[in-house]
């Protein structure tokens, strides 16, 4: 069996009979009335839960370049708390209650004039669900949001606790058929949203990239780059920032467009999209720093700090292994399984998720 990330292996707080309560109250009392019960929820999880408020604090040193203080702390976890919140409304096409300032949407309207569809890429910065919103206030765009399959089915309760008539389109990773789901809504001409700044297994270093991220080298996932270069289409950074009161600046930038790479350029594309997409995360972090929504030990810290410690100790030498240079089939299929399998009781099925994924990346390899 494979070992889960941190993030993957917490426990979600809530339920959704409280999100039902908290709904009939927020739509009937309005938002800036019910904005007042945020206050003691931000105080509750901040003082409860150690592990995030360590994180926060961890994250605020880098991104504030300065230690982070209490009310810094507070100000962070009442962010988030205000962006699940006005979900709510959102999801309820409640959109004249806020200011949404698009930039960049001429990158997006790019895209789509040429039928092909495009890749959202963003990551747990700000709010997913105000680029959402704004896709379904445009007429002819179409957002479809991919997820691994346990997170999709939390999302689909969730929303199906706040308006069951407004669940939105995923398509669950980790399926024998999810590249073939995503390609062909691609070919339909929608906006297929991700969030890459994560990796549900803890093996997955063999499709990760330690990239320099607010000041410290940080683990991010390539297979969501690897996944556009296969299917050949523009990859486009979306965040959504709350900026305060009921103001979101919704932000559109090209990472990368696969559409006319070949081959041999493939693997210098990724490495220069993953850099792209890095510095964008690095970018806005440092201009909206409350906005950055992973409460856990995103840089590894601790282990690092044990890889640092064995490495000073005494190493018996070990012979090299016959083989250095893993086939492509090989590598196709190691991505394959760190980006998209998920931990399953039934090993079988990842297999045959793996060869399926390993076989199609193969085929892609080997295409002029």
């Amino acid at each position: 069996m494979t070992k889960r990330t941190d993030w993957a292996q917490r426990q979600e707080r809530g339920s959704a009979l409280l999100l039902r309560a908290m709904t009939w109250l927020s739509l009937r009392l309005g938002r800036t009335a019910a904005r007042g019960l945020l206050h003691l929820i931000a105080v509750y999880y901040m003082l409860l839960s150690p592990r995030a408020r360590a994180a926060s604090r961890d994250y605020l040193r880098r991104a504030l370049g300065r230690p982070a203080r209490w009310s810094d702390i507070y100000q962070h976890v009442f962010t988030f708390a205000t962006t699940i919140h006005d979900r709510i409304y959102l999801i309820n096409n409640r959109f004249d209650l806020f200011d949404i300032r698009p930039s960049g949407h001429t990158i997006v309207d790019a895209a789509l004039a040429k039928g092909r569809g495009a890749f959202l890429m963003g990551g747990h910065l700000g709010s997913f669900e105000v680029v959402r919103a704004l896709g379904r206030t445009r007429p002819g765009m179409r957002v479809v949001v991919t997820m691994f399959d346990e997170n999709a089915r939390k999302i689909n309760a969730t929303i199906g606790a706040v308006n069951p008539a407004a669940q939105p389109e995923v398509i669950a990773l980790g399926q024998i058929d999810s590249m073939l789901h995503v390609n062909e809504r691609l070919d339909r001409n929608c906006l297929v949203g991700m969030l890459a700044d994560r990796t549900l297994l803890a093996d997955a270093a063999s499709s990760m990239r330690r990239m320099g991220f607010l000041g410290e080298p940080a683990a991010f996932p390539l297979g969501p780059l690897y996944m556009a270069a296969m299917l050949k289409r523009p990859v486009i950074f979306m965040t959504g920032l709350y900026r305060g009161g009921n103001r979101y600046d919704v932000h559109f930038e090209l990472v990368a467009d696969f559409t006319d790479t070949p081959r041999e350029a493939r693997q210098a594309a990724v490495d220069a999209a993953i850099t792209r997409y890095v510095a964008l995360l690095d970018k806005h972090c440092r201009a909206a720093p409350y906005n950055w929504f992973n409460y856990f030990d995103f840089w590894q810290s601790a282990q690092t700090a044990k890889a640092d410690q064995a490495a000073k100790k005494p190493q018996t030498a070990k012979p090299a292994p016959a083989t250095q240079t893993p086939a492509h089939a090989d590598i196709a299929a190691r991505v394959a399984r760190n980006a998209y399998a998920t931990n399953r009781a039934d090993t079988a099925r990842v297999h045959r998720s793996t060869a399926a994924h390993a076989g199609l990346a193969a085929r892609e390899t080997s295409d002029a």
